[in-house]
């Protein structure tokens, strides 16, 4: 089998909302596939069917080569969840904690204090693994943590917005054990409100949004549904954004305009072609630029393009060009996920 989960046209209702709408995702072996959408998408109710802690109304749900209703003793022997808050206790020690977990999990004293050591080396964590828990920065517990849902090695494992609330030097750490585990032949599911882990860490992405993937792919297949390259302009007087949106050699509609950042952004099929038309466009104006830049979209755009319906070139927080002054609307970012529950056995 190539596939570690199997969803086929599952369906959840709850009284008259349907929060799965006959969704379809397959995950590959050993591979991270992240999950993105916003609040009410479905996110949470698939992770919770997945790892058995809710029935679908309708549909086929295989984790691990299982069916998640007629076997799910197998599926929960196979999985690891990791909820959005660690599950670990603040007197104990990180060792004293995984030992604890591993004796949950009926592994005998001796196999969970040798499985405690092993992770414990495996997450960088050998020379901590005495200190109490509250002493730990929130990094270092969410790698104890990631290593308790690791206790019994499960084939898949479920990872909830894994870095919320961390800094850079944290997420980048969580991240790291992250690569890890799929180096060693883990499967992930990956749910999260930052984008750019996606971006760092999915080999491929599904959108979700009002219970269906609505689109997937690796991050450059899904970059490129909002039409490919485009060109950043900073202006050093913003003043001037109407006057140089008006000379660049693009169609109107499709720059978005930042006033705050004095930026305007707009596609650039041609790179090179833009690039040039536009410096030159720019200088015979007599208008100067603080910055030109040409870049790839980013998910931010993906995103919004495909579960708000806004521009797609437009950065959250940017405006059409037509309108600079017009009241910028609402923007449904990625849900919390759900409740903080560890479920391996």
């Amino acid at each position: 089998m190539t596939d570690a989960i199997v969803v086929e046209g599952v369906r959840k209702r709850y009284g008259d909302t349907d929060a799965l709408d006959g969704l379809d995702l397959r995950v590959g072996r050993g591979t991270v596939h992240a999950v993105l959408g916003p609040n009410g998408a479905g996110k949470t109710t698939l992770v919770r069917i997945l790892s058995t802690l809710l029935r679908p109304d309708r549909g086929r749900v295989e984790v691990a080569g299982h069916d998640v209703l007629t076997r799910a003793r197998e599926v929960r022997r196979r999985i690891g969840l990791l909820g959005q808050h660690a599950a670990l206790d603040e007197e104990l020690g990180g060792r004293q904690n995984l030992e604890m977990f591993g004796r949950l999990y009926h592994l005998g004293a001796r196999h969970a204090r040798v499985r405690a050591g092993e992770l414990l080396e495996r997450f960088d964590l050998a020379d901590t693994g005495r200190k109490a828990v509250k002493q730990y920065s929130g990094g270092m517990r969410r790698r104890l943590d990631l290593a308790a849902s690791l206790i019994t090695e499960p084939e898949v494992i479920f990872l909830d917005e894994p870095t919320t609330g961390l800094d850079p030097r944290g997420r980048a750490e969580v991240w790291k054990a992250v690569r890890s585990l799929v180096g060693g032949g883990t499967t992930v599911l990956l749910t999260t409100q930052y984008l750019e882990e996606a971006d760092q860490l999915a080999d491929r992405i599904a959108v979700v949004d009002h219970g269906q993937v609505v689109a997937g792919g690796t991050a450059d297949e899904l970059k490129a549904l909002t039409g490919g390259d485009r060109i950043d302009v900073v202006l050093r007087d913003g003043g001037q954004l109407g006057a140089a949106v008006a000379l660049l050699p693009l169609a109107r509609p499709e720059v978005s305009v930042d006033v705050d950042r004095r930026l305007l952004s707009a596609p650039a099929t041609d790179r090179m072609k833009v690039l040039a038309g536009v410096v030159r466009a720019l200088e015979e104006a007599g208008i100067e630029a603080e910055d030109v830049a040409l870049r790839r979209p980013t998910l931010d755009e993906v995103f919004l393009h495909l579960t708000a319906g806004g521009d797609p070139g437009a950065d959250p927080g940017t405006q059409p060009a037509p309108n600079p002054g017009a009241d910028r609307g609402p923007v449904s970012g990625p849900d919390s996920g759900f409740d903080p529950v560890k479920e391996t056995a």
